[in-house]
């Protein structure tokens, strides 16, 4: 046999395996993913040979592959190759762990024999002198396989079960896993076939087994096959198979083993990263001792279990490192024999693999989703409503009360409760919607919370074809963890135990809230899909629906739900709540539940006694109506006040629209009295306020709110008022600052108030929504008066808009012509079907921003009449050159408002315009250009209206000298001419 002898130098390595008591296969130190490697036996010696496929180890044969494994395995040599035998393709060396020489430790203990020459000169270790030495030192003294006890060679070789030669046919699958199933046994892993399949010896009973790796799959490395049989049985393959989703194969009999070494075959190369991932395996596993947890037995027979590798003094998961680096994919079908925790794990390692795009996944494309995470919101509130059991509504410490940026609507992240429905759509609550609100209103009202917002959600704003189609229009929607600050026990579980977010402020979060909805069984966690943003307490919420199933909670119980029947009385006729208010009447004070805050001073109230709702107004006391100043506060502050809560009313009578009168006190405070003390409402007396029970103190509120001179009472001056309310003297003008958007002609105009809350609120919902292709005809169909966004033409932006004229019937074309009108600007055009999108109805219920104005006590020609074209170029030449800020001073308001170019009827303001800039009046200004007259005087005037006239005066009599404009063939009054009509003042009838 030819050899080459000699070396060509030390090198330096690991060893990766040691296939037996005189082998080593040592890899590189390289930084290559899978260095080079090389099997070395050790020079001169000769071990005992373990068993073969039907034959028997050895004498000694385990407890010399033994000493050398444990020896060598996973450290550091130095080695060199001493000769080579290329005719048996072997490389004999001499190999060290630091200054020890592993052949002389070896033969030191026995455990081989010592080959004095080769079959070829040069073939024997440089050592062999001191190994002949130290082998007859160990034969003198009886070590290793030297051993002279008794019968101590037949002890050494292992009695090997029939298993242990590879035939999976002879492992009773089933009854080891019956005995085995979920306690950790002890193995030595001697063949890794690929990254998630190994092959070894349970100990001590050396049943040789091949376990796949339960919920993954590592990539395949690649098979030999014969052709015709590659489609159908893959009878030659090492796999267990190619897809992530499948189930191993059955393993091959004695017959298809010969037929495919028979036949010819092919080779199927490994995919991508599978050779990588064997040689991850490799080095933490191959020839090592690991814990093996047997989780359950495949169709075919095939085990599968968990594997434990040991590193340092912990022991890791061999499935979740081969995911975290990007080697393996989970897999549903295995994973689902595992506990949820583990399960949980490798899901989550493997959707951080695809996120960084870690090999296998290098050419990963996420999949759609229409989440986006949201970063650094958090902030702290009461809150002040539950609107269903996974919804509520935070006030924001840190906005000032009344501002519509104040409250903040929290959709609790990651889980999901039953519909709470609609009432005003005859929508009944899904069965536990009512217990889930109950439960939070009980735990949540009033309580001050920590929010910690997550990601948004877009969702589309219409059901039907457009939204199972993908094209609906959207809107968005934010989610967010909520934690009590004081801490509330969790049902199933210690409340320590649920995770809580950093120190906010000077509170630390407690208990998540959607925890205790979901422990409790009022709701479900959602499955989200890969890269879909989620809970960062997700897990928890699992955790806690486990839970809740295990304990038949909720919806999870298997009893019928509680039925409430509640008589709606605010959609029933006026006749059905007067002929209800005995009842109401006979109790005196009775308990009520706040369900909504519709004004200041009038509520929804649910009364559990009775088990019906009402309408309820407080007697002899006005908040400003919705459009008025102070409004918003009034209703803010009820909400904080009562929202929700339960209070006591006594109901005195019942109005001419269905709602009853009467008190309301929250514990021992009549609320009327809050809301007077705060400046935010009147007393109303003209009928007499005696009836009304704790009457001196609402008298006593008031009163301190006008010393105090609070909001409403702001410019309040003693003596000015009289006790019915009504103006006996100089009243103060209101003045708004506005910017004007549309000019109609004839004096009157659009404008819109700067700075507005209401304004901002709006341009923000809108720059939210994302519009997509234009809706499927027959799935919107607008109609005249119905509310749209609507596409402005000028400049391509997308505006609220209200039908004017629609097509007859159901639209045919995207070309179909409707006439809007513009609610935020007062503009009108005509636009096509295409141009239109639905709007969510939480934006169309809201008030258009356009304010309808009259300059006041002048006269302008309308657009048809003389000078009625010049007057509008004018008006418009002043308001809309640029974007210009004015203060608007009301003079009047007209709630006869009448029908202006289709948009319907509404209160216009009769304005002093003044330019914020300049200071001048622009109904000054209309006057002595000649396009506008002075409205004639009346005989009675009140001295506010003839100072205000007369102040204008001059600039009509300049514009009449100089015969601009209308005056320019002279006076066109006439002594005659009929007087302006009176200003219908607010409540008047048409």
């Amino acid at each position: 046999m030819a050899s080459t002898a000699g070396a060509t130098g030390w090198l330096r390595g690991r060893v990766k395996a040691v296939p037996s008591g005189d082998s080593l296969v040592i890899m590189g130190s390289t930084k290559a993913e899978i260095p080079p490697e090389k099997t070395i036996t050790l020079s001169s010696l000769n071990a005992p040979r373990l068993a073969r496929r039907g034959g028997a180890d050895e004498p000694f044969a385990w407890d010399s592959r033994e000493y050398l494994r444990k020896l060598c395995i996973g450290k550091d040599v130095t080695f060199r190759v001493d000769y080579t035998v290329p005719s048996i393709g072997r490389e004999f060396g001499s190999v060290f762990i630091g200054d020890k020489n592993v052949a002389l430790m070896v033969v030191s203990e026995g455990w081989a024999k010592v080959r004095e020459q080769g079959q070829q000169k040069g073939e024997v270790s440089p050592f062999l002198a001191e190994l002949l030495r130290l082998e007859e030192q160990a034969k003198q003294q009886g070590l290793g396989r030297w051993s002279r006890e008794p019968g101590a060679s037949e002890a050494s070789i292992r009695k090997l079960p029939p298993s242990a030669f590879g035939d999976p046919s002879n492992l009773d699958a089933m009854g080891l896993l019956a005995s085995n199933k979920g306690r950790p046994m002890q193995a030595i892993v001697e063949q890794v076939r690929d990254g998630s399949t190994l092959r070894g010896y349970l100990l001590p009973e050396f049943q040789f087994v091949q376990v796949f790796v339960a919920g993954i799959q590592a990539p395949s490395m690649g098979r030999r096959a014969a052709p015709e049989t590659v489609a159908e049985t893959e009878i030659t393959s090492d796999e267990p198979n190619g897809e992530a989703s499948a189930e191993p194969r059955p393993p091959l009999t004695s017959a298809q083993r010969l037929a495919a070494s028979s036949a010819s075959t092919i080779e199927v190369a490994p995919d991508a990263y599978g050779r990588e991932a064997k040689h991850f395996t490799e080095i933490r596993v191959l020839n090592r001792e690991v814990r093996i947890v047997l989780e359950g037995v495949d169709k075919f027979s095939n085990l599968i279990g968990s594997v434990y590798y040991p590193d340092g003094e912990s022991a890791k998961d061999l499935a979740l490192e081969l995911v975290e680096n990007g080697l393996a994919k989970y897999v549903e079908w295995s994973a689902s024999l595992m506990e949820e925790d583990a399960r949980r794990q490798l899901k989550s390692a493997e959707l951080e693999a695809k996120k960084t795009k870690l090999r296998i996944w290098t050419n990963y494309v996420p999949p759609a989703t229409n989440s986006k995470a949201i970063i650094d919101q958090n902030f702290t509130g009461k809150v002040v409503e539950v609107v269903s059991g996974d919804c509520i509504i935070v006030a924001d410490d840190s906005v000032p009360i009344g501002s519509p940026l104040a409250e903040r609507r929290v959709n609790l992240s990651s889980i999901r409760c039953p519909k709470i429905g609609n009432s005003r759509r005859d929508e009944k609550p899904a069965p536990y919607a009512r217990e889930a609100k109950e439960f939070l209103q009980t735990r949540l009202i009033g309580r001050q919370v920590n929010v910690s917002m997550e990601y948004s959600r877009k969702v589309p704003m219409v059901d039907g074809p457009t939204a199972v189609a993908g094209m609906a229009d959207s809107r968005v929607m934010d989610f967010g963890s909520v934690f009590l600050v004081s801490p509330v026990k969790v049902e199933g579980s210690d409340a320590s135990s649920s995770p809580a977010l950093p120190n906010t402020g000077s509170h630390q979060a407690g208990v998540n809230v959607a925890e205790l909805v979901v422990a409790r069984g009022f709701g479900t966690v959602i499955r989200h899909r890969d890269f879909e943003e989620r809970s960062n307490y997700y897990d928890a919420l699992l955790a806690a629906e486990s839970r809740a199933i295990s304990g038949k909670k909720g919806m999870h119980s298997s009893k019928d739900p509680p039925v409430m029947h509640i008589m709606d009385l605010t959609m029933a006729s006026v006749k059905k709540a007067k002929d209800f208010l005995p009842f109401l009447q006979r109790n005196r004070r009775m308990p009520a539940i706040v369900e909504y805050v519709l004004s200041g001073h009038r509520f929804k109230l649910l009364i559990p006694k009775e088990t019906c709702s009402i309408a309820f107004s407080f007697s002899g006391v006005r908040c400003p109506g919705r459009d008025e100043p102070f409004s918003d506060e009034a209703i803010a502050l009820m909400r904080r006040k009562i929202m929700q809560r339960e209070v006591e009313i006594e109901v005195e009578t019942v109005d001419r629209t269905g709602t009853f009168l009467g008190s309301l006190w929250d514990s021992k405070t009549n609320i009327a009295v809050t809301l007077l003390e705060a400046g935010l409402a009147k007393l109303q007396t003209s009928f007499g306020i005696d009836r009304i029970p704790d009457a001196h103190l609402l008298v006593q509120a008031e009163q301190s709110a006008k010393r105090q001179k609070l909001k409403i009472w702001e410019n309040f001056v003693e003596g000015e008022e009289v006790s019915n309310g009504s103006a006996a003297g100089t009243k103060q003008k209101e003045e708004l600052k506005v910017m004007v958007t549309e000019v109609l002609g004839g004096g009157k105009f659009y404008a819109q108030l700067v700075g507005d809350q209401k304004v901002i609120s709006i341009q923000q919902q809108l720059a939210s929504l994302n519009l997509q292709e234009a809706p499927i005809i027959g799935a919107f169909n607008p109609k005249k008066g119905d509310i749209v966004l609507a596409q402005f033409s000028a400049d391509n932006s997308w505006n609220r808009a209200m039908i004017v004229n629609a097509p007859r019937g159901a639209v045919e074309s995207p070309k179909d012509k409707f006439e809007v009108f513009y609610i935020d600007y007062g503009n009108q055009e005509v636009v096509p079907y295409s141009q239109l999108r639905p709007l969510d109805p939480s934006m169309s219920s809201a008030q258009g921003l356009a304010q309808l104005c009259s300059l006041a006590y002048i006269k302008v020609p309308s657009l048809e009449e003389d000078y009625g074209q010049e007057a509008a170029v004018c008006l418009s030449e002043h308001t809309l050159n640029g974007p210009k800020e004015f203060k608007a001073m009301v003079e009047e308001r007209d709630t006869s408002g009448g029908k202006v170019k289709g948009q319907g009827t509404g209160t216009v303001l009769l304005v002093t315009l003044v330019d914020a800039e300049t200071d001048t009046s622009v109904n000054a200004a209309m006057l002595k250009e000649g396009l506008a007259r002075l409205e004639k005087r009346k005989r009675w005037e009140p001295k506010e209206r003839q100072q205000a006239l007369d102040e204008l005066e001059k600039y009509q009599s300049e514009a009449r000298d100089k015969r601009l404009g209308m005056w320019e063939y002279g006076d066109i009054q006439s002594d005659d001419e009929e007087t302006a009509p009176p200003v219908r003042k607010a409540g008047g009838k048409r």
